[in-house]
């Protein structure tokens, strides 16, 4: 069983008139982010990230412009700046279209699965670049014992099938519980048969909350890697 992580990633929101900018400090216990805030949008490495924060505790999201196996996939990372531990888990997010149809999270067991039984290279090569250009590229994110520890981790698998899955969870949102003042980050998917995902909110029921993030709809010409 893959070891997980957690990657610790610590954000101070700082308002200007403009643009709102979310930068990671480790030496900070708790975010600056007033509770209750609204959605702050902001773009970091050509993702439009948003974050928002309830409790104490926030939580950022972008969607990914790579697709694996028919998934739509989001990068997700979370930090408790509550004074009480809370778990959090893939299974917390789910996205309701405008029509009111509802897509589930696929939990973590559910993609390393899917990855070990039917995933060719092209596929783990594509998931590891779409989510390493988004922490490595985001100068908001500064991670400690995180995924490239969990990605040297992965190296340790000799097959192809198992490389596969070991990256995978590496990856995604495992379930972990946060401490006060600790952070995980991870990527949550979604199985949508290859459609986009379209209009509606990205909601995480999380830490005693509900988390809203508005979603437009995807421009007809948005490129595809």
């Amino acid at each position: 069983m893959v070891q997980f992580y957690d990657v610790v990633v610590r954000v101070l929101a700082e308002w200007a008139p403009a643009l709102a900018l979310v930068a990671a400090i480790v030496s900070v216990p708790a975010l600056s982010i007033p509770a209750g805030a609204q959605v702050i949008p902001f773009e970091s490495n050509g993702l439009k990230y948003k974050a928002l924060t309830h409790g104490g505790v926030t939580i950022m999201c972008a969607p990914l412009p790579t697709r694996v196996r028919d998934w739509v996939i989001y990068q997700v990372a979370i930090t408790n700046g509550a004074p009480i531990p809370w778990a959090f888990k893939a299974e917390d997010f789910h996205f309701e279209r405008d029509d009111g149809t509802v897509v589930p999270a696929l939990s973590a067991h559910e993609v390393v699965e899917t990855l070990l039984k039917k995933a060719s290279h092209g596929d783990t090569t594509k998931l590891v670049v779409a989510y390493e250009a988004a922490i490595f590229g985001n100068m908001h994110l500064h991670s400690t014992n995180g995924y490239e520890s969990r990605r040297q981790d992965a190296m340790a698998y000799g097959s192809n099938k198992l490389n596969a899955a070991a990256t995978a969870s590496a990856i995604v949102l495992a379930p972990t519980k946060l401490a006060p003042g600790e952070s995980t980050d991870g990527a949550v998917f979604y199985a949508t048969a290859g459609k986009p995902m379209g209009a509606g909110k990205l909601i995480a029921n999380a830490a005693g909350e509900e988390f809203v993030f508005p979603v437009e709809a995807e421009l007809p010409n948005t490129s595809r890697r």
